[in-house]
């Protein structure tokens, strides 16, 4: 007699295999980001070697930097996005992932300013193919009440990521001093800090063949009904095949969300302005103020970022999706703004205390709260956009996140030590100062967009198909 339990067995069975699956392609492309954070992360512990060999300026360094980087990486978002919106995502990030491995690589072969200039821009290039994909697929890969933990635990490459690029920039820096040329095969004999972007380039090329081979395009849900697509239904994809918008459609959701939009962007963006502070002055910070070794306090802070980093985003991803349960309620929003508020302190005292290991101890608080926003960041867009514009809005936030963040997170305590200050030892208050601000703005701020963000969420059952 056959049982009545098999095929409901059968079904779950199958249900449990997809949902190992989804978690495999967040792995992995939580791998790739780990790899971009490297990748573009590696210069920062690199600094004195590249200045030394190439006679750079401070100025010439900031460029290589940021401008060098992210002017690109920002540009493009937007065309990213709107091909990621239309085309095979698995494709685009292959391509990308393979542009930015052999551009840091290229890196190492750097003889003068404008060679690394353009080698970094090329890395920016390829990067940009990433994220609006990655967010879209992971989207269309998760039932609603695991989104925000999914891709909170692929952003999670991105402290991973900063991890390894202070740990390993911190042991270059170190062996610089003992050995300054290295001999590679093909290569030849290359400086130390050659040697490193080298190393951490061409391995990228292994996680390209990784998506290409074990990755496929996921069916696309959550499309919009055929009269907010303004056309009939059957021009709107059917079964999750991909679909473009006119500029319009999106100009329309843009206006129509821009109090959630506005508000999310800019309190990610001061939560970006004190994390950027937190990855670039750090080291320096232990150097001036309490006199430890550049390698020393780069592979400290190094494994602070890479332990603490991504448990801060798991937890944000899960207190977000336990507030939410089934229907979304807004905790994306809470959880940033609540981890956030729990920051305010370690911001303002972690780098005015005397003792060195409680400062890192501080700083590492502060690290576990800061990293939790971002994951649910993500999910928080997904939330409520149609699947025809996920790439183009979440290219829009990447832009706007990055300018403030990238943009004036770094400079801001820069401008505050020399201006303000006017002296190099001074940068711990400095510190003090941006990163408390931006911790309150970013949790008021947040704040006030809940019930606009709430708002969003509603709408969004009116076109949601699925």
């Amino acid at each position: 007699m056959r049982s009545p339990f098999g095929p409901r067995r059968s079904a779950i069975t199958l249900q449990a295999s997809k949902l190992a699956y989804s978690w495999y392609v967040v792995g992995v492309l939580m791998v790739a980001y780990l790899f971009s954070y490297v990748d573009r992360s590696i210069l920062s512990l690199l600094v004195a070697p590249i200045r030394s060999d190439l006679d750079l300026s401070d100025t010439e360094v900031s460029v290589l930097h940021g401008l060098a980087f992210a002017i690109f990486y920002t540009l493009l978002g937007f065309p990213v996005g709107r091909l990621a919106d239309r085309s095979n995502r698995v494709a685009i990030i292959v391509v990308g992932i393979g542009a930015w491995s052999l551009f840091t690589a290229a890196c190492g072969l750097a003889r003068s300013f404008w060679q690394l200039f353009f080698m970094r821009v090329g890395v920016g290039v390829g990067e940009a193919a990433l994220n609006p994909c990655a967010y879209s697929i992971i989207a269309d890969s998760f039932p609603q009440r695991l989104l925000s933990r999914a891709l909170s635990t692929y952003v999670m490459g991105t402290y991973l990521g900063f991890g390894v690029a202070f740990i390993v920039g911190g042991l270059v820096v170190g062996g610089v001093s003992d050995t300054p040329n290295t001999h590679l095969p093909i290569v030849g004999e290359v400086r130390t800090w050659q040697a490193a972007f080298i190393y951490v380039g061409l391995p990228g090329l292994l996680v390209m063949a990784l998506v290409g081979l074990t990755l496929r395009e996921p069916p696309r849900r959550g499309l919009m009904r055929g009269a907010e697509a303004e056309g009939p239904p059957s021009k709107v994809a059917p079964a999750g095949a991909p679909v473009g918008v006119p500029i319009p459609v999106l100009l329309r959701f843009v206006k129509r969300n821009r109090r959630t939009l506005f508000c999310h962007v800019l309190g990610f963006g001061f939560i970006g302005v004190l994390v950027n502070g937190l990855v670039v002055w750090p080291p320096s910070y232990f150097v001036r103020s309490h006199g430890w070794a550049v390698a020393d306090a780069g592979v400290l802070y190094g494994l602070v970022l890479a332990a603490l980093g991504p448990t801060g985003i798991f937890l944000g991803g899960w207190v977000a999706d336990r507030w939410d349960g089934a229907q979304p309620r807004g905790g994306a929003f809470l959880a940033a703004a609540g981890f956030t508020a729990l920051g305010i302190v370690p911001a303002f005292i972690s780098t005015l205390v005397a003792d060195a290991h409680l400062s890192l101890a501080l700083i590492a608080v502060l690290v576990l709260c800061t990293s939790a926003p971002w994951g649910v960041a993500v999910s928080a867009l997904q939330q409520f956009t149609p699947n025809e514009m996920r790439g183009q809005v979440s290219a829009l936030y990447l832009f706007f996140v990055n300018i403030i963040g990238i943009g004036m997170g770094p400079t801001l305590i820069a401008l505050v030590t020399d201006h303000a200050f006017g002296d190099d030892a001074m940068l711990r208050y400095a510190m003090s100062l941006v990163a408390g601000a931006s911790a309150i703005l970013a949790v008021v701020i947040l704040a006030l967009g809940l019930p606009a963000f709430r708002s969003s969420l509603g709408r969004a059952e009116a076109w949601r198909d699925a």
